[in-house]
This record gives C-alpha cells, structure tokens and sequence, in this order.
C-alpha cells in the first residue's frame, strides 16, 4: 500500500495538523458568507456594498392592501421616436413605490432608443431596487387613429396582468401627458373610492364626429406591418349594428383591473364581438371601452363620467398649440390630476415642479413624498414599521439611496390638491355613479 506523507520536516507534528485544520475552516467561512472582492478602487468598493443592501431592502419590500390603505396604480406610458427624456421625466413625476409602470416606445423609434430607455430605468437605482418599472423592449406599430392603437392598450393590460396583478387601476398616459398633483394626492383620493369604479369621459358629440362616420369601413395596416401605415378606407359602407349600442368620447381612462381582466379574458362573447367590430371603424380608442362598458351587464353601472385629464384638444378644438405658461391657471383651476399635451421641457412643466410637485434637483427629478420622508408620521394610520428601513450603518450622502433606505411603501401625506380631488371625486361618484352617463351617440 502506498502512503502519502505530510511535508512536515523540520516541523512539530500537532502543529501541522492545526495549521492545516485552521485552513480549511477559513476555506469554508469564506465560501460560505462569500466574501466579495476587495478592489484598489475606493468608489468600487463602495458601490459593492451598496448593490448588497440593496438588494437586502428589495427582499423586504411589502406593500400593505385592504381598507384604509392606499390603492396600488398601474401606468402605462407609451411614447413615439425622440420621446425617451420625455417619458422619463414623466415616469420620475408620478413614480411611487407601491404602483406598476410599464414603459413602451412605439416602432418609430430604434432599437437603439428603446434600449437606451430600459439601459436609464435600470440604472436608476430606485426604480431598480423596487423592481416596478418594466420596458417592452421589442416594439411594434402603433397608429392611433386605427385599430393597432387599441391593440396596443389591450397588450399594454395583457402585459401588467402577467407581470403583477396586485394593482387596483389602470391609468394610460402618453409622453406629452404630465401629472398636476403628487402621487400622494392621487393615492389618497383613490383611498376612499369603491375599487370597481372605472372613469370614462362620454360625449353625445365626439370631436371628430362630423369627420367621421361610424359605418366608414377602415383597414389598418399598421396590424399586419412593420411600420406604422396610414389607414385604407373602403368606398363602401356597413349598416349600424343592431345588437349593441355605440357610445363615444375621450381616449384617455383610468380603469379597474377587473374591467381590463375581463377586456383581456372575455369570460362571455361581448369583449372579442365588438373588437371585431371596432377592428374596422376608425379612431376606435375613442369608442370600444366605451362601448363595452355600457352594453356589459357586469360593468355598465361602473363608469364614471369623468376621466382625471385636462386636455387642450378637449377645451378647444380649434387649438393645435402645446400648453404653455398661459394655461397655468386654467390647470390649477381644472382640478384634473393631469393634463396634456405637453412639448418637452416647456417652462411650464419647470413652474408645475417648482410650485406643485415640489420636486428636488437633488433627487434626480423623483418627486419625494411621504413615502422617502426621513422621519415617518408615527401618528399616520398607513406608516407600518415593518415597511420603514433605516440603515444606520448606511452613510452614503446619495439621495437616491437616503430615499430607499427612509422609504415606507404605505405612507401616503396629502396636501391641498390631494384633498380637493378627494372631495371632487367624491361629489361625482355620489352624483354619476349610475347608468345616466352612457347615452346613445
């Protein structure tokens, strides 16, 4: 049998074996509580640890739901070829922890673009440690006057469904489009609200009524291209359906995530007739949910004849022109949670950070609320301290990372704008929440 021998000459024969014992135990240690590379970089080394506690605080992240807590908002933003910054800033503007962002740029833009855009979302480690802010990185064709537009909404819920569905509403939001009022004001406006109220704007007389007719028979090539086509109208027409009634108005909503399970689903036959129907019918954003909502026995007494927008087009046809400082005071009067549209960094959007989001420079254009305040309301039904992290081995002077490591994902402070839609919300539920909104076109 051959033997293997220790080299220990010259040495004491217990003390070998110790060394040899302390080694692998150090071995094991270190394997076991992976001890990361230690590098010549300072800065390196720093960003090591502050990866690792962030992850720490993303494992701890819980969101509190059920009566008196807010609701969780789903946005999606969808944008066209040089909107990225755009759709950025407007993601920073409405940004809280407890809701879902889906960010999509139509096939206008590049790959390029719409890599760059998921490339600033993950680098950005506040959307990055909470893990809510998701980008389509394959984009397809999208014409808003056709039927690949409504097909895009459709995706957009598909998508938020799959991904998450903890969410209460759905808000649809273009990159001209831009918040009047903090997500704390919106969040405890929809605290006190029924969860199956969907907001809708219905008109008798749509803007592009007298343009249109609603038996025009349209094809949208924008389904079956690469790249967004213009619409083919067919010289015929097609009688009115006799099964169902058209109602019409504005394309932007604020639904429920039942509503949009149902859109997606369609547990009866109603969701996928109309889609065949408005397939062919041009500006069909502007009537299928409308329509669904007051032929659908389970959701016609839902909808609420107010959409939260204030939109130029809306008060003034005739106007083409972005808003500007010369609307300021028609915005805050409006009492509307957003507005549009919107032409990128316009001084007016600056005014609205400056006097109503109150956003800090130093938060990289996040607008801060109760949820990153570094010193929690104890006296708030909503602050859970199980929500509240403070790191106090932290000393990173970022303010991202103050943000993350302060963040109470259930603290919800409202100001006055909070507390005025509350209210308007309140008188329009307690006035329309009935069937007297959806009325033939």
């Amino acid at each position: 049998m051959r033997t293997i021998k220790f080299p220990c000459r010259g040495l004491n024969y217990s003390l070998c074996l110790l060394t040899i014992a302390v080694s692998i135990l150090l071995i094991i240690t270190a394997s076991r509580f992976n001890i990361p590379k230690v590098t010549s970089s300072s800065s390196s080394s720093s960003s090591s640890v502050t990866v690792n506690k962030l992850q720490n605080f993303n494992s701890k992240r819980v969101i509190s739901k059920g009566k008196g807590y807010p609701p969780v908002l789903a946005y999606w933003i969808c944008g066209t070829k040089g909107e990225s910054k755009k759709m950025m800033r407007l993601l920073k503007a409405i940004y809280h922890p407890r809701n879902r962002y889906l960010l999509q740029l139509d096939d206008s833009s590049s790959d390029s673009e719409r890599l760059d855009l998921a490339q600033a979302v993950q680098s950005f480690k506040l959307f990055e440690a909470f893990g809510n802010v998701d980008v389509i990185g394959k984009s397809y064709a999208i014409n808003r006057m056709g039927s690949s537009g409504l097909s895009a909404i459709l995706h957009a819920a598909a998508l938020l469904l799959k991904l998450n569905a903890d969410w209460d509403w759905l808000i649809t939001l273009s990159a001209s489009d831009y918040p009047l009022m903090t997500q704390d004001d919106i969040l405890h406006a929809f605290t006190f609200l029924p969860k199956d109220l969907n907001f809708i704007h219905f008109t008798n007389k749509t803007i592009r009524k007298e343009q249109r007719d609603l038996n025009q028979i349209v094809v949208d090539p924008s389904l079956y291209y690469e790249t967004s086509t213009p619409l083919f109208f067919a010289v015929e027409s097609r009688d009115p359906p006799d099964t169902f009634n058209i109602f019409g108005g504005s394309p932007w909503v604020v639904f429920t995530r039942a509503f949009m399970d149902y859109c997606v689903s369609g547990w009866d036959n109603l969701p996928r007739k109309l889609l065949m129907f408005f397939t062919n019918m041009v500006y069909p954003i502007e009537s299928y949910f409308h329509t669904l909502l007051c032929n659908s026995i389970d959701f016609h007494n839902t909808s609420i004849d107010n959409f939260l927008m204030f939109s130029l087009w809306d008060t003034d046809p005739s106007e083409s022109q972005f808003l500007d400082l010369s609307h300021y005071d028609s915005l805050l009067e409006s009492g509307a949670a957003f507005a549009r549209p919107f032409a990128h960094n316009d001084l007016v959007l600056d005014k609205i950070d400056d006097l109503i989001l109150n956003t800090c420079p130093s938060y990289s254009g996040v607008v801060s609320g109760q949820w990153c305040s570094s010193k929690p309301d104890t006296n708030d039904k909503n602050t859970s301290s199980n929500d509240t992290i403070i790191d106090s081995s932290f000393s990173s002077s970022e303010p991202q990372d103050l943000m993350l490591f302060s963040a109470n994902t259930d603290a919800v402070k409202p100001g006055p704008y909070g507390i005025k839609l509350k209210t308007l919300l309140s008188e329009v539920v307690r006035r329309d929440y009935s069937t007297s909104q959806c009325q033939k076109l």
